[in-house]
């Protein structure tokens, strides 16, 4: 009976975590070379599906904006990937073709206030602009 209880409890947090999609798009609303949505607040365990609507994007994770313990990734170009996000902090994903353009989000993991996030230094100019723009709308929040 005691080792079903480990396992029971495993279960049921994968029960509730939850998957978020996020879309690689050409253009919306907001202007071009964009992830939609381009912040998302998760809890830890939850998941990013990260959907290519087209040829030329990609999904990998910003070594400067990464946890500390958390793992890089890197998807390839046009390919659909589904990451489980564990490690509480402030996540900094980027299209790698188009990340001079500012194709950037921001994934927040665990609690937790957009205030504490530190944009660093030597990012190319849209992209500072970019996650400036989506730090005020987290902070809003």
């Amino acid at each position: 009976m005691r080792l079903l209880l480990p396992a029971f409890l495993l279960l049921a947090t994968a029960a509730q975590a939850e998957t978020f999609e996020v879309r690689m798009l050409n253009r919306n609303n907001t202007g071009g070379m964009v992830y939609e949505p381009d912040h998302l607040r998760l809890k830890p365990g939850d998941r990013v599906k990260f959907i290519a609507t087209h040829v030329t994007h990609n999904a990998a994770s910003m070594p400067e904006m990464l946890p500390p313990g958390a793992e890089p990734f890197k998807g390839r170009i046009n390919e659909e990937i589904e990451l489980t996000f564990t490690t509480p902090g402030f996540y900094g994903i980027k299209c790698i073709p188009h990340y001079a353009m500012g194709m950037v989000m921001l994934v927040q993991v665990g609690e937790g206030a957009a205030d504490a996030l530190v944009i660093p230094d030597g990012l190319p100019p849209r992209v500072k602009q970019r996650f400036g723009e989506i730090v005020s709308r987290a902070r809003a929040e």
